[in-house]
């Protein structure tokens, strides 16, 4: 049977590339917001810093797993 086509691509590549794609959008959002929310608080150089690792907790480890799955040659 024929797969479908999106754009040139089979759906599993085009989902695979938008996930990567759109979740590198949120997370880079996600930085632009938490900057905002430090520079509206007026939370001064440490807080910032601060803000930053607490709240940035959240996707690190979702880009970790990405380098753990590159480095065991899982994807």
């Amino acid at each position: 049977m024929n797969e479908p086509v999106i754009f040139g691509l089979t759906v599993a590549e085009f989902e695979d590339i938008s996930v990567k794609v759109l979740t590198t959008a949120l997370v880079l959002y996600m930085l632009f917001i938490i900057g905002n929310l430090a520079k509206e608080s007026k939370a001064g150089k440490y807080g910032t810093i601060w803000m930053f690792v607490a709240l940035g907790l959240g996707f690190v480890g979702f880009i970790a797993k990405g380098f753990i799955q590159k480095f065991m040659g899982i994807e």
